[in-house]
């Protein structure tokens, strides 16, 4: 049986090693498990020796990347006998092939990436594809040491649309926390019989229909986007949606939610441009990895193109 694994990513500095501690002291997370913690970065915090020897932890360093590897985690497991194992990785280190080179004896059940709000900007800034992957590959991302003004920026950068499945939360410096999109309602009616998605809110309903599938289920929609016909997904089935900047000019991508079209009406056009009414229907789907919608097409119209081909995700 596969030894569960928590992974832990984020730069220096991000609250990472505190994280971890604070977690192995919650006793409804740990109740006499032996915990082996695998620390790939040595940061400004230290784990306690005698919070260790509580929890019933131990800790082993990987100083070089090349040195995470299936070789160095199962001798790791075979010294240890862990129940768990809770990887702190280092921030620079390519998170996908770390990944890819953790032996099968493991498995990672969770991936947490923690962000100092204080310096989201400056990394966003100057390593925006790394910060960009331990975002988009995390179950659950964490910005610490929040305040008004870093919530505001981190809203404004659209890093929700980086990881539309994951929790994202704040933990402010006043000790509270909240959910990311607490207290955002989308722009257009709810409770209309046909919602009215305008063209600058795709990105919005993109996300907020991601983020709550449930909220949209049995509501039927309108909205105009491009057609996509994946490989991937069902003969009956294509992907209206829109190009969006997820973070910044340079990291465009194509976004939509799967659809179907019902009494064998045929499949519209490859890179045509629709006006889409459809049920909306939360369902469990691979592509979702969990629930998300599906819109069973009721009516589509070829239109034009919208005036800005490409979104955002600003609410």
């Amino acid at each position: 049986m596969a030894i569960p694994v928590y992974l832990f990513a984020g730069f220096l500095e991000s609250g990472k090693t505190s994280f971890i501690a604070g977690i192995l002291q919650d006793p409804s997370f740990t109740q006499n498990e032996h915990t082996l913690i695998v620390q790939c970065e040595e940061g400004i915090e230290e784990y306690e020796p005698a919070m260790l020897e509580k929890t019933h932890s131990v800790v082993e360093c990987i100083e070089d990347e090349d040195e995470y590897n299936e070789t160095t985690l199962r001798a790791f497991v075979r010294k240890h006998h862990p129940d768990r194992v809770i990887v702190e990785m280092n921030g620079m280190w390519d998170l996908d092939a770390a990944l890819g080179r953790t032996p099968k004896v493991l498995q990672v059940y969770q991936i947490i990436t923690t962000v100092n709000a204080q310096t989201f900007e400056l990394y966003a800034a100057n390593m925006g594809q790394r910060m960009l992957q331990h975002i988009t590959d995390a179950d659950m991302v964490i910005f610490n040491r929040a305040t008004d003004k870093t919530r505001q920026l981190i809203r404004d950068r659209n890093v929700r649309s980086m990881n539309p499945q994951g929790a994202l939360y704040f933990e402010n410096e006043d000790g509270t926390s909240e959910d990311y999109g607490a207290g955002m309602p989308p722009p257009y009616d709810m409770e209309a019989p046909v919602i009215e998605i305008q063209d600058p809110w795709f990105g919005i309903f993109y996300l907020d229909a991601s983020e709550n599938p449930e909220a949209y289920d049995g509501k039927t929609v309108r909205f105009k986007g491009q057609i996509y016909r994946g490989r991937n997904i069902g003969k009956d089935e294509f992907v209206p949606g829109r190009m969006a900047m997820v973070c910044c000019a340079e990291d465009v991508r194509f976004v939509g939610f799967i659809a179907k079209t019902e009494n064998g009406a045929p499949l519209p056009k490859e890179k045509s441009w629709q006006t889409v009414t459809a049920l909306v229907r939360a369902e469990e789907r691979r592509e979702y990895k969990g629930p998300g919608p599906v819109l069973y097409v009721q009516q589509m119209e070829e239109t034009t193109p919208p005036e800005e081909e490409v979104v955002n995700f600003n609410r």
